[in-house]
């Protein structure tokens, strides 16, 4: 028997089949792109990018979220490079989050980090008038340590120039000279140092002679004050005696006004010589109060007044 075939039964069914298939892919294909479409972010770096290229890793924390998808330089300012990442949207970049390159060991394959990010910070979205959010960039390890080398050699020259200046000819002629004398000096204070321990056993001893002297002239210094005083005294009554004597003499007249005329000159005079005795008395014991060391050394001689030479002689 003779089996009959419909094809256009059979025509249809691979149609309905191969539009069914088509359908399936195009949702698969649509499915995933709705939900693993990577979230696109700007970010602005200061240096150069060698070694980076497209579809490099973009890690955060050292696991891998993302890619380079752009590499463009700022048409607006050239020493600029305009990295656009695709990050994985169900990564949150926040607010302080920060893009630094770094180069993956001794290959110096570049990519580019991501760190920060603290809970308590808003998520990052795109300011008015941006197409992309914008993460912050800072300087990668090679770049901080280029510019503390620069700024190290900088210094280095600087240091450099001043050594220079400072050793110049002149310079070190002054220094050799002041090395010459300083080594002059210190040979002869080493020869006279025998000379310098005698002065300083004298002094020792000087100072402790002027102490000594000091304890014992306090109670003389005490006794000449009191005998100042003691004269002082006597003549007040003898000023007052001589009050009385006088007003005697008047009372008696006649013939004790002679013996007023001979007595009292005399008794005034010594009086006068007295009251001198006392004032020259106290002058001494301020002095030795003052400077207790005059009564071994004396009194030192005034300074010589204007236009006079020390030690000179004035003619009587």
């Amino acid at each position: 028997m003779e089996t009959k075939v419909n094809f256009v039964v059979v025509g249809l069914f691979a149609i309905l089949l191969g539009t069914l298939f088509v359908v399936i892919v195009l949702w698969l294909s649509v499915g995933l792109n709705h939900h693993d479409k990577p979230k696109l972010y700007l970010s602005v770096i200061n240096e150069s990018v060698a070694g980076l290229n497209l579809d490099a890793p973009v890690k955060y924390q050292g696991v891998i979220v993302g890619k380079v998808h752009s590499i463009t330089l700022n048409r607006l300012n050239p020493q600029q490079v305009l990295l656009i990442f695709a990050i994985d949207p169900r990564t949150t970049i926040k607010t302080d989050t920060q893009a630094v390159l770094e180069t993956q060991g001794l290959t110096g394959i570049a990519y580019v980090e991501l760190s920060g990010g603290t809970p308590a910070a808003p998520v990052l979205v795109a300011q008015s008038g941006y197409e992309y959010p914008q993460i912050p960039s800072k300087p990668s390890l090679s770049t901080r340590l280029e510019n503390v080398l620069s700024t190290a050699m900088a210094n280095l020259d600087h240091t450099t120039a001043n050594i220079n200046a400072m050793l110049s000819d002149e310079n070190r002629q002054s220094i050799a000279k002041i090395l010459i004398d300083t080594s002059s000096l210190m040979a002869s204070v080493a020869s006279q140092k025998a000379n310098i321990s005698r002065g300083i056993n004298k002094a020792a001893v000087t100072m402790d002679n002027t102490a000594q002297a000091s304890t014992k002239l306090d109670p003389l210094i005490l006794r000449i004050s009191d005998s100042a005083n003691a004269i002082t005294a006597m003549a007040n009554k003898l000023s007052e005696a001589s009050g009385e004597a006088q007003k005697a003499a008047q009372e008696l007249g006649g013939g004790i006004h002679q013996v007023r005329v001979d007595s009292l000159p005399e008794l005034q005079k010594m009086m006068l010589e007295i009251t001198e005795l006392s004032a020259t008395l106290k002058s001494l014991a301020e002095q030795t109060q003052q400077d207790p060391g005059s009564l071994l050394r004396g009194r030192k001689a005034a300074p010589p007044g204007p236009g006079e030479m020390q030690n000179e002689v004035v003619a009587p």
